[in-house]
């Protein structure tokens, strides 16, 4: 099952879209017709978050990034601050606790936000959460895994110009699309508590997840652009062929 993941319109492009169906058939996998495009779903998305809206669990955020990061400094500057499992400061703004008549005119004067999870009062109506995980996490984690979505602090669910995140729309996607086990790299290990909220919170089916080891480059670093990384267009390029793709993943 293929999935199109193009919910930041500035970043995904039609030609990036077409690479991924042109590596894939040379790879040899085929996938469902037709393919879902997350972009073309957005409304979904929004009813999600809805839900959530009604349950009393999000509320909007107007720090920009820079502002969020000096007030990071500041904590910071007093205490070693909390970070989530990839490493990024937890939120640490106040717009929770602004009163409404103060969010209603922010609302009302067209200023960006984010829409956020009140992470303790959805952790609070949840109760304890876990997966079965098939494959392993960073650190050997099998079987049955315990959640542990407040590591992530107040995340992010949906912006004023993107009414969705990564985080709610693979949910969203997965009990859509009828996705019993979810296969992905071992970075996204951890984000599998956020999920199973999720999941939990909209009522949504929990499928399996089996995480797997990435393929790093010589410095133990996830292969990335942003890295200058040799992407499977070029290895094509230089003449590698399907058979060396599948012995460098080592599979058979």
């Amino acid at each position: 099952m293929l999935r199109i993941e193009d919910i930041d319109a500035a970043r995904c492009k039609p030609e990036f879209e077409t690479a991924i169906y042109e590596d894939l058939d040379w790879l040899g996998i085929g996938w469902e017709e037709p393919v879902r495009r997350q972009s073309e779903h957005l409304s979904e998305y929004r009813d999600a978050v809805d839900k959530l809206i009604a349950q009393g669990l999000v509320y909007p955020s107007f720090e920009s990034r820079a502002e969020i990061a000096r007030l990071v400094a500041l904590r910071e500057a007093e205490a070693p601050w909390p970070r989530d499992p990839d490493g990024t400061p937890l939120y640490p703004g106040t717009a929770k606790s602004l009163p409404a008549d103060e969010r209603a005119r922010l609302l009302q004067s067209g200023a960006p936000y984010a829409l956020r999870l009140d992470m303790a009062a959805a952790c609070a109506r949840a109760g304890d959460l876990g997966w079965i995980e098939r494959g392993a996490g960073p650190d050997g984690e099998t079987g049955t895994v315990a959640a542990r979505p407040e590591a992530w602090g107040d995340v992010i669910l949906a912006r004023r110009e993107t009414p969705t995140s990564y985080h709610l729309s693979v949910v969203v996607d997965d009990a859509l699309q009828g996705v019993t086990e979810v296969v992905r790299g071992e970075d996204l290990f951890w984000s599998t508590s956020v999920h199973r909220l999720l999941q939990q919170l909209l009522g949504l089916p929990q499928p399996a997840y089996r995480h797997h080891r990435l393929v790093l480059d010589d410095e133990g670093r996830k292969l990335s652009k942003s890295t200058l990384a040799t992407g499977l267009r070029e290895l094509r390029a230089a003449g590698a062929a399907p058979t060396d793709i599948r012995r460098l993943l080592g599979l058979p």
